[in-house]
């Protein structure tokens, strides 16, 4: 079974992607709502956050994990795999599809949007510094919680605009590197206008499973959010209709 994890709504982007690839494989998302939003915390916090929710997953039967949140995947590192027993060959992250995607396009001049918990942790720009690109992060602090809360599209557009308004002119690529900003994916490409590419990394991820992970099973799909939420279940049952999967809010 695949385990797909996210701080909230952000993942179903991801999880989108993976189950049109593997229709036939077996799923549970936990999406921790109770803690969102995950992009302002403490890297401590971060830490402590995915491991109880990998442990969540795992005990839930989950055989594979995608980390389906940035701010998480800024945080995965080597000691983690010997806390949850796991081997880091059954978890795919976010960053190394995304960066590694970028091998033949080392002419883009690219920026990076996310969250501050990603972009502080410098893993996106070092992974590109190794493959001779500098690149321009740029956080868009508060962005995720807002669309999570279902904040209006003009306050969700001043956020965007007022943050990338310095940026014009000197990126043609730019990377959503926090799985919620699909979801307003709209709103980024009025921003950034004709001639950006945005380049949505729930893609080159959800291709890395599909090669890496079982795509055998019954078809099962299962949520279990830890606070229940109705902008959640609205962008589930956009995505994916609405029957054929299980939502369990713990109590």
């Amino acid at each position: 079974m695949i385990g797909i994890f996210d701080s909230g709504s952000g993942g179903l982007t991801v999880f989108k992607e993976i189950i049109a690839r593997l229709p036939r494989a077996d799923f549970i998302y936990f999406g921790d709502l109770r803690n969102a939003p995950y992009g302002e915390k403490t890297p401590e916090e971060l830490g402590a956050l995915t491991v109880l929710g990998m442990e969540r997953l795992l005990n839930e039967g989950a055989t594979q994990i995608v980390s389906a949140c940035n701010s998480v995947s800024s945080n995965i590192v080597m000691p983690m795999f010997d806390i949850l027993d796991i081997k880091p060959i059954d978890i795919i992250e976010m960053v190394g599809p995304t960066v590694r995607a970028f091998r033949q396009k080392r002419d883009k001049k690219v920026l990076i949007v996310g969250t501050t918990a990603t972009l502080r942790s410098g893993i996106y720009q070092n992974g590109f510094l190794a493959l001779g690109m500098d690149v321009v992060a740029v956080p868009i602090p508060h962005l995720a919680g807002a669309i999570e809360e279902g904040t209006t599209e003009a306050g969700m557009k001043g956020m965007i605009g007022n943050i990338l308004e310095k940026y014009k002119g000197e990126f043609n690529t730019i990377v959503l590197a926090c799985t919620h900003y699909p979801l307003v994916w709209d709103i980024f490409s009025d921003v950034v206008g004709d001639g950006i590419e945005i380049f949505n990394p729930a893609v080159v991820v959800a291709e890395e499973v599909a090669k890496r992970f079982d795509g055998e099973g019954e078809s099962k799909v299962r949520f279990v959010l830890s606070k229940d939420s109705q902008f959640f279940r609205q962008k589930v049952n956009e995505i994916f209709g609405s029957d054929g999967y299980i939502i369990d809010v713990l109590k």
